[in-house]
């Protein structure tokens, strides 16, 4: 059996659910379990702090998982779990940060003795050590951005996705540490479990299809048949479009290609210029 760790709250445990859910991976959770059933009888899963899940995962407690890269990072397990799969989603920086009226503007503002309130303690020390500071780093479990104005720290290091929790807080950025997306871990040693490999790469190849569907769209349309050859210009799609008669309607083909779902805004217009009709823009679920 294979034990699946996932976030069971944060940012990213809301989308990493409805990814596994078009990956097939369908979960049943009853109220408030700890652990739950999927779909398939061979994989139960367990919802953990996404902070912890790194070291479950290295531990062994856990077959595989579902985490930010700055958590496994933070654990400093990256040595002891295999990387399986980047998400990229879930993306954030860990930066230094500074108030906006603070004399540190950048690093070369930074001092022996500075004061930095962060919830990552590791991966701020091992900054500095590099810049070959001594810092005091004081480890808070949230409200990190109030510190500086308390008089518990001079600056920050605090994660941050657009910057704007930043500058509602009077925060000015100086450095970025790390940047992180979320990432899907194993245990090494049940890798090396074949049965368990199997299965593992059974749960890889399904959200590889769920992630890579999710930015395509099936465009379906009718178009006439001497126009076929400029439309494969415009969309060649992953193998080149698909061609079929249309029986009642002479002349006229129907069409039928995977796009970007970037390319549909500029597409459609062309495609109804070349005579297009009846055109259709599907969802993908899954692409393999």
């Amino acid at each position: 059996m294979i034990l699946f760790a996932l976030p069971n709250k944060g940012r990213i445990s809301e989308p990493v659910m409805k990814i596994l859910e078009k990956a097939g991976l369908k979960i049943t959770v009853q109220g408030r379990s700890l652990f739950a059933n999927t779909v398939d009888k061979d994989i139960k899963v367990m919802f953990a702090r996404a902070r912890d899940i790194p070291e479950f995962v290295a531990d062994g407690v856990a077959d595989i998982g579902i985490t930010g890269y700055d958590l496994i990072l933070e654990r400093g397990v990256e040595d002891k779990i295999e990387f399986l799969l980047d998400f990229n989603f879930g993306f954030a920086r860990l930066v230094l940060a500074a108030p906006e009226d603070s004399n540190i503007r950048k690093i070369e503002d930074l001092y022996d003795g500075i004061r930095v309130a962060t919830e990552f303690p590791n991966l701020t020390k091992k900054f500095f050590d590099k810049l070959n500071i001594k810092a005091d780093i004081i480890e808070l479990s949230g409200a990190t951005e109030i510190a500086p104005f308390i008089g518990v720290a001079d600056i920050i290091s605090d994660l941050t996705s657009t910057g704007t929790t930043l500058k509602l807080n009077k925060l000015r950025e100086i450095a970025e540490i790390v940047s992180s997306t979320t990432r899907l871990i194993a245990n090494k040693d049940s890798l090396k479990n074949p049965k368990k490999r199997e299965k593992i790469n059974q749960i890889v190849i399904s959200i590889k299809s769920a992630l890579y569907a999710e930015k395509k769209r099936l465009i379906m349309m009718n178009a006439p048949e001497d126009k076929v050859e400029e439309i494969k210009k415009i969309i060649p799609g992953m193998s080149g479009p698909t061609i079929a008669k249309v029986l009642s309607d002479n002349g006229m083909v129907a069409i039928h290609v995977v796009v970007d779902e970037n390319e549909i805004f500029s597409l459609v217009p062309k495609l109804h210029n070349l005579g297009a009709r009846d055109i259709l823009i599907l969802p993908i679920e899954r692409i393999l």
